[in-house]
């Protein structure tokens, strides 16, 4: 018979004793947790494909102009401030719904959010930070091209000065205007990625939604023209010279309304409000009839709204 030996050894393990920091460490850590994943900071150069171009996209336009505005100074304005986010909206709209569920899914999938929910952090904690990194990102996204844009403005100007003191008030409005697009193209892709675990499926949803809502409120307000005989245009000198036919909406007086199934260009029309933009276009001019209010309350349905079932999702979720 054997008898085992075994022996003690004093480590002298002690309590912690440095400060402790609390949530909001903790949640500070875990937004920049979450902008390093976003961008791909620390991983792979493929990790860096996608954010870089789609910065490259978004910059482009301001890019553009501000070399042709060096070269051929004040005669060369093809956009302003007040159009630039619904020149970039596509591409905003694409890098949200790829980019953004990065932010949440990795963590499910991989089955470590356990890990994130252990006392201090709470699932309100865990939820605000990844979507203020993302948000934080695609804020600066939009402010990156209008800060080209006013470089170039600044350059082709006689005065540069002059043209800062005449225009300062579009600083407040493309940061305001850039506000409203970085929390909308946030919040809807998030609640989007917190029903799957694939990040191509909530992608292809968010895409989908974006699409088929523009052309299908294209489709509801368009315009139906009946030409008659009747109704021809006659010159002083008696030759017909066109036809003054009758155009109506095929949605009739509901057409204004079927103008808010566009989800992607509820946040444009708040900038256009911010600029004081007036429509150019006739589906805009049609819009334009209801109370400004009317925008502004479907522009927050659609934030709070996915915003809130991204928070009960996570609630309710079993970790």
């Amino acid at each position: 018979m054997t008898q085992s030996t075994a022996e003690i050894y004093d480590l002298d393990y002690q309590h912690y004793d440095g400060p402790r920091e609390g949530r909001p460490r903790a949640v500070r850590s875990l937004w920049v947790n979450s902008f390093r994943t976003i961008l791909g900071l620390g991983r792979g150069a493929r990790a860096k494909i996608l954010p870089g171009l789609m910065f490259l996209f978004v910059t482009a336009p301001a890019a553009g102009i501000v070399l042709f505005s060096s070269i051929l100074g004040n005669d060369f304005e093809i956009i302003s401030h007040e159009d630039y986010y619904q020149w970039v909206s596509l591409f905003l709209f694409i890098f949200s719904a790829v980019i953004a569920p990065e932010a949440l899914i990795s963590d499910r999938r991989d089955g470590v959010i356990s890990l994130y929910l252990v006392r201090p952090l709470t699932i309100v904690d865990y939820v605000a930070a990844r979507w203020s990194a993302f948000a934080s990102i695609a804020f600066g996204l939009a402010l990156s091209g209008q800060t080209l844009l006013l470089i170039g403005f600044l350059l082709a100007a006689d005065n540069p000065a002059d043209y800062l003191r005449d225009n300062w008030l579009d600083i407040p409005r493309f940061v305001a205007g850039g506000a409203i697009v970085a929390v909308f193209i946030t919040t809807i892709p998030m609640a989007v990625s917190a029903f799957t675990t694939r990040r191509a499926y909530a992608a292809a949803f968010v895409i989908a939604v974006f699409v088929i809502s523009t052309s299908l409120a294209g489709v509801l307000t368009a315009e139906t023209c009946d030409f008659g005989q009747e109704g021809v245009i006659v010159g002083d000198d008696g030759v017909v010279v066109g036809d003054a036919g009758r155009c109506d909406r095929i949605t009739g007086d509901f057409a204004k309304w079927f103008s808010f199934v566009d989800v992607g260009n509820a946040p444009i029309r708040m900038n256009n409000m911010i600029f004081d933009k007036d429509p150019t276009s006739s589906p805009e001019r049609l819009v334009a009839e209801l109370n400004p209010i009317v925008h502004v309350a479907w522009y927050v349905l659609l934030v709070v709204g996915p915003g809130a079932l991204l928070v009960m999702r996570y609630r309710r979720m079993s970790i």
